[in-house]
């Protein structure tokens, strides 16, 4: 029979197949990882865990070293074991580190898992609202209590709310309506100023009708902006003098967007404030701006079929960073036939 498995947090590899200098060379690692390195206990814990996998599948190999097609086979086993890549490239970390440490060492000349990763995880696809759920959140502007009380009066509303109830929801209006028809990125939104200087990184032309933003990477494009938008926008600029002070600097009296204090509305803000306007409108989702560039994308792209024409409104680089949105698209065509056709009605 054979001997019982010592607990996880010893390699359980018997000296005489691996050889006692692997086995106290990990027991001196985790030492080292503890004492100098100051890991975390979870972490220590996972670190023995994974370093007792090494020690085990060493075995196999005998006085043989361990080397770079040996790592990737292992890594390969995982896989097929059903161990996610996301847990695989964590233990392939574990090893990496303990091999660097042996060369810092001088007891290996090669770290045999540089060069090897985990398997690529599957990209979620992008989140999108449905058409209705998008104009419904661009549409939606707060209305003052029935009953006549002062909004946000309550010891509970945060430090934003004191500004007046009429420039937080145009503000707020403006805000969903310009992501939606332009699909601008949020850094792009609270970079925009009211009027192009040389200063500027984004602006409004406003006999255009069109948004030019400075992307990533530095690249600059003009997005047309749809009506509805155009006038939210307008409605904004005449409440947006009453946040900006005597005393702002160049920046804040150039914004497009200014928060309560005066200053240019911050990404964080905007987000924020996405989430309540939503919220407010009844919509369940954790609608964030980029859900919106998502929505505006996938939606273009229903209507059109134009991939190309989404990628330059996007301003993406490359076309395969929009072809995603093809999937979307496909799995609202997917949806219309399960629930048009009659044939592709599941029977329960």
């Amino acid at each position: 029979m054979d001997a019982p498995a010592p607990p996880p947090s010893t390699p359980s590899s018997t000296p005489t197949s691996v050889g006692l200098a692997l086995r106290q060379r990990v027991a001196d690692y985790l030492v080292h990882a503890q004492t100098e390195r100051r890991l975390a206990d979870g972490t220590l814990v996972n670190y023995r865990r994974d370093l007792d996998d090494l020690l085990q599948r060493a075995e196999t190999l005998g006085a043989t070293p361990i080397e770079s097609p040996h790592i990737r086979r292992w890594a390969a086993q995982l896989h097929a074991a059903g161990m996610t890549p996301r847990a695989i490239a964590a233990r392939l970390s574990a090893w990496r580190s303990f091999f660097r440490w042996m060369g810092r060492l001088g007891h290996v000349t090669a770290n045999p898992v540089q060069d090897v990763r985990a398997p690529k995880a599957a990209k979620p696809l992008p989140k999108a609202l449905s058409v209705d759920q998008a104009v419904a959140l661009a549409a939606y502007v707060a209305q003052p209590p029935a009953n006549g009380a002062a909004p946000d009066a309550s010891p509970a509303a945060r430090p934003h709310q004191a500004e007046p109830l009429a420039s937080r929801s145009a503000r707020a209006h403006a805000i969903a309506e310009l992501l939606y028809s332009c699909g601008l990125r949020v850094s792009e939104l609270t970079g925009l100023d009211v009027r192009a200087s040389k200063t500027s990184r984004g602006w409004i032309d406003w006999d255009a009708a069109e948004a030019t933003v400075t992307g990533k990477g530095n690249k600059r494009r003009s997005v047309p902006i749809g009506r509805p938008a155009l006038l939210a926008l307008q409605q904004w600029l005449g409440l947006r003098t009453s946040l900006l002070r005597p005393d702002a600097d160049a920046d804040a009296q150039a914004a497009l967007f200014l928060g309560a204090r005066g200053g240019r509305l911050t990404p964080q803000r905007v987000w924020l404030e996405l989430r309540e306007h939503a919220r407010a409108a009844g919509l369940d989702a954790r609608v964030h701006p980029h859900m919106l560039r998502h929505s505006f994308a996938s939606h273009v792209l229903q209507s059109s079929g134009d991939l190309r024409a989404v990628q330059e409104l996007l301003g993406h680089s490359s076309i395969a960073t929009t072809q995603v949105y093809t999937r979307l698209d496909f799995q609202h065509l997917a949806k219309v036939y399960d629930a048009a056709h009659p044939r592709a009605r599941k029977k329960p």
